[in-house]
């Protein structure tokens, strides 16, 4: 089943979702100072704080445009920090998000801006960044929800296309492997599957498809599981074994250690 890719309109909409979402967590929540398991050290008023600070972040990112680097703190941090009372958190976490969607909103998918995936196929757009907003969202959706006991799977056009995103983007640079070459190939059981190459060349990422036809090198490890599952694995969630993994397992804690920024 070959990938069709969200519009930037549907990275809005769901940004709004999955935001809805997150806030209604929290919400449910006892108590805001329930540790989060997933973030070691952070209470859940601590991950409202960290999430919505990210999306005042790249708001003013998107609002910047084209840029060598990120605009300075003051841009998105006025160091007053989130309120601490339930309601007052809430209305921050919404307001961060509706200031976020309507810079994007403003600026349309095509403005150029800084990203700090420059060496990945993505676009350095404002696009670009609405996706990576949906995934985010998605899993501190799915961090809330298991602090307070009632963790959901993410949606599946969310976490396709999600996982398709961090394929390209984060995944996928132009910076070498520093071990020896290596396919791994990803299977979501909603029919559709990626490929990452690695080599000197660096990451080079693929979707798979019956249209690709067949692939001469076979896969040195691969991972089997919900486009769910899969994007929980990717930001270390969940365990390899909560997805059906064969082939050479190492490889899959060499990409977890390996950081081409260094």
């Amino acid at each position: 089943m070959p990938l069709v890719h969200l519009t930037f309109a549907d990275h809005l909409r769901l940004i709004d979702e999955r935001s809805s979402a997150f806030a209604a967590a929290v919400a449910a929540a006892p108590d805001l100072d329930l540790p989060v398991p997933t973030h070691p050290g952070r209470t859940l008023s601590d991950l409202v704080q960290h999430a919505g600070t990210g999306r005042r972040k790249t708001a003013a990112v998107v609002a910047a445009g084209p840029a060598d680097g990120p605009p300075p703190t003051s841009a998105w941090d006025d160091g007053a920090g989130a309120p601490r009372e339930r309601g007052a958190l809430l209305d921050w976490w919404t307001e961060s998000v509706e200031h976020l969607t309507n810079v994007l909103r403003e600026a349309g998918p095509d403005r150029a801006c800084w990203t700090w995936w420059d060496d990945s196929p993505s676009p350095q757009t404002s696009g670009a960044w609405a996706r990576r907003q949906v995934c985010e969202i998605a899993v501190f959706t799915h961090d809330a929800q298991l602090t307070t006991g009632a963790p959901q799977r993410i949606p599946e056009e969310v976490a396709l296309d999600g996982f398709d995103d961090c394929q390209f983007t984060l995944c996928a640079t132009t910076i070498a492997w520093p071990h020896e070459p290596a396919v791994v190939d990803y299977h979501a059981t909603e029919g559709r599957s990626w490929r990452l190459r690695l080599s000197r060349h660096g990451a080079r990422a693929a979707q798979l498809t019956s249209a690709t036809g067949p692939d001469t090198d076979p896969a040195d490890a691969s991972a089997t599981g919900s486009a769910s599952d899969l994007v929980l694995f990717f930001y270390d969630r969940i365990p390899l074994e909560s997805l059906a993994a064969e082939g050479d397992r190492r490889i899959f804690d060499r990409l977890a250690e390996w950081d081409p920024s260094v």
